[in-house]
């Protein structure tokens, strides 16, 4: 992972931006005792495991960025309440990038279902992220894209919308914005781990396995992401 001493002064200054909008939803939520998995889940009706929140996902059709909210069973969480999946559909993805010619990707006839997810994002009962992660592709059920390509997406995701919740939309566009270095650690590992996977078990095809689905995880603070910002820029003032 890159340190924020080695990140360029105007990148950790746009990070630091993103971290206080990030931590501003919060607060704006939590006045009125909120917070930001009840935003999504609201008005659905009784919780269930699996269940994307809230339904049909939500999706920016200018910018093509999309995410929903999940959880699994008790006995797969991990701790965690649930997570959002972040995604990019083909027609807001920068030129150039396409998905990997797999031996069993099959072209979908609605060519924006040729989507990449990104990066997830691990809620705790409090509704605070935990954890970021990326996962194998039969997860998500998306089109497969190198590292290299899922990072060009990176920028591109921008939820510019009220529905289902305007902080919310700010906030999961600002920790991809404030995580930057890190989602691109963790998809540069996926990569890694799904090649290291495939010499390991010849003849089953990793990109299906069942066994493998968690491909790149890191715990996370918002506050301490923050903290370790503003000290590198400090040190640069000085």
């Amino acid at each position: 992972m890159v340190e924020a001493a080695n990140i360029a002064t105007v990148d950790l200054e746009r990070m630091a931006e993103a971290g206080l909008r990030a931590l501003d939803c919060v607060r704006v939520l939590s006045k009125t005792n909120d917070n930001l998995v009840g935003e999504v889940i609201r008005g659905h009706g009784e919780f269930f495991e699996w269940d994307h929140y809230p339904k049909g996902d939500v999706y920016d059709h200018e910018t093509h960025s999309q995410y929903y909210y999940h959880a699994h069973p008790a006995e797969l969480r991990g701790g965690e309440h649930g997570h959002f999946h972040t995604f990019l559909r083909p027609k807001g993805m920068p030129k150039g990038v396409k998905p990997v010619n797999l031996p069993d990707y099959e072209k979908p006839k609605d060519q924006s279902d040729d989507l990449s997810h990104l990066v997830a994002f691990s809620m705790d009962r409090a509704g605070l992220p935990t954890r970021i992660f990326t996962t194998n592709r039969w997860v998500t059920g998306e089109a497969w894209h190198t590292a290299d390509d899922v990072i060009k997406m990176l920028d591109h995701f921008v939820m510019d919308l009220a529905y289902p919740s305007w902080p919310v939309n700010v906030w999961i566009t600002a920790m991809m914005q404030l995580f930057r270095p890190q989602i691109e650690g963790l998809i540069r590992q996926r990569d890694i781990v799904v090649a290291e996977w495939e010499t390991k078990h010849p003849g089953v095809n990793a990109y299906e396995d069942r066994d493998l689905e968690i491909t790149s995880i890191l715990d996370i603070s918002v506050e301490g992401r923050i903290a370790q910002i503003e000290k590198a820029l400090a040190s640069r003032a000085a």
